[in-house]
């Protein structure tokens, strides 16, 4: 009896060893692992870059802007200035200027108000900027229910084969009997294969399990950017604190506002580009003729002033432009309230579930246990004699599949709280 006990402590002190060392990982973590291994995720900084550069750009339209530019020419014909002179008076020569003409110029312009453009240009880049942003948003948040499917496939997985272990167990202790019936007398070869079978089917079962875990294993691996292996913990959630209320938190409605913005912006753009433009330039050049047109000669110049332009051709189609940027508003919240319609169908749907597995689970303990009952006075009654091995082994099957019913509930009510959970973002 001493012996005894000693081995219970040396075994709960190995097995209490192996829990604090095994490898413990949650959802979360690997939710995280998804997300900073998601190859799209690198897109984030490039958005942000791409708009301090254009940023930078639209703000360059306050320096200076210089053209330079070349002249070579020649007209058929030029101006010339006949004058009578009085009588008396020596004749006047006025210059001819040449058919050949040359020029090289250099104009500097110096934007002094641009009607807002650039203020709208650096608003709707910002907007645009933002909507990128929310839409990868969507789309790394749509990674969490990938890996919700993984995860819970693993905990189901690893769950049958816990109870795949029990019952193997319960194979070989049956078998083991049904030998000891044998040598007795009370029992054949015939009852002896039956068990057999039974092995053999439950040692199938268990290779297709772990055949499936390894592949649910590399899958989950590759999401998350790191090796896995079936020997972790894969810890399964608190049902209780993971529960949530039904409001909805989504990122697409973040990207229907960020949308919203975007074509929003797009007025103030339009406001711009009917508003007149002031600038101030400087020109110098070289060449012949010079500011005199009657020089001959090739002589440097300069001139310089204030320059307004106002194009009004766009104010025709202005009032059009606004109320096609309303409709595009129209529209993204139609897409809106399509998506919270859509949303709204499902919570409810998914609440009755969470419900209905609840309820279900409630019940499994009991099941379980009548048909270990009925499992072990079927055990007593084919070492009475009174009943076959074959409806035995049915028995045991029973109770194995009500085992299993009880892994998969218990699963699918942690599935059905995530699902909801994915649904409101909670």
């Amino acid at each position: 009896m001493r012996l005894k006990k000693i081995l219970f402590v040396a075994v709960t002190i190995c097995l209490n060893s192996m829990i604090t060392h095994a490898q413990l990982i949650t959802l979360g973590e690997v939710q995280k692992m998804a997300e900073t291994n998601y190859p799209a995720i690198a897109r984030y900084d490039i958005i942000e870059k791409t708009k301090e550069f254009s940023i930078s750009n639209a703000n360059k339209a306050y320096l200076p802007q210089g053209t330079l530019s070349t002249l070579a020419s020649w007209q058929s014909d030029v101006t010339q200035i006949e004058m009578d002179t009085p009588e008396g008076m020596p004749p006047l020569e006025i210059p001819v200027p040449d058919q050949d003409q040359y020029r090289v110029v250099a104009e500097l312009n110096q934007l002094i108000w641009d009607g807002g453009n650039i203020s709208a240009q650096k608003k709707n880049l910002n907007a645009k900027a933002e909507l990128e942003t929310r839409q990868l948003d969507t789309e790394v948040y749509a990674l969490r229910e990938r890996v919700n499917h993984l995860y819970f496939g693993i905990l189901l997985i690893k769950g049958n084969l816990q109870q795949h272990d029990i019952l193997e167990k319960e194979l070989q202790r049956n078998h083991d009997n049904v030998q000891t019936y044998v040598s007795n007398g009370m029992a054949n070869e015939v009852d002896l294969s039956t068990v057999k079978v039974e092995q053999l089917k439950a040692k199938q079962q268990r290779i297709q399990l772990e055949s499936t875990l390894e592949a649910y294993i590399r899958m989950i691996s590759v999401v998350a950017g790191q090796t896995l292996h079936k020997d972790m913990v894969f810890v399964k959630p608190n049902p209780e604190t993971d529960m949530i209320s039904p409001i909805i938190n989504r990122p697409e409605l973040k990207m229907f506002t960020a949308q919203e913005e975007a074509i929003e912006s797009q007025k103030s753009l339009l406001k711009a580009k009917n508003m007149p433009k002031l600038s101030a330039f400087a020109q110098g050049g070289y060449g012949k003729p010079g500011l005199n047109m009657f020089d001959t000669e090739f002589s440097p110049y300069f001139s310089g002033g204030v320059r307004l332009s106002w194009n009004f051709g766009n104010l025709y189609t202005l009032n059009d432009e606004k109320k096609k940027i309303d409709l595009q508003k129209q529209v993204v919240n139609i897409q809106r309230e399509t998506f919270l319609y859509n949303l709204y169908i499902q919570i409810p749907q998914q609440l009755t579930e969470i419900e209905k597995y609840k309820k279900t689970m409630q019940d499994d303990d009991e099941i379980i246990r009548h048909h270990t009952l009925i499992r072990e006075a079927a055990e007593v009654r084919v070492e009475n004699g009174t009943m076959t091995v074959s409806d035995l082994m049915k028995e045991i099957n029973s109770e194995e599949a009500a085992k299993q019913a009880k892994t998969l509930h218990e699963i699918q009510y942690l599935m059905s709280i995530y699902s909801l959970k994915h649904t409101t973002n909670q």
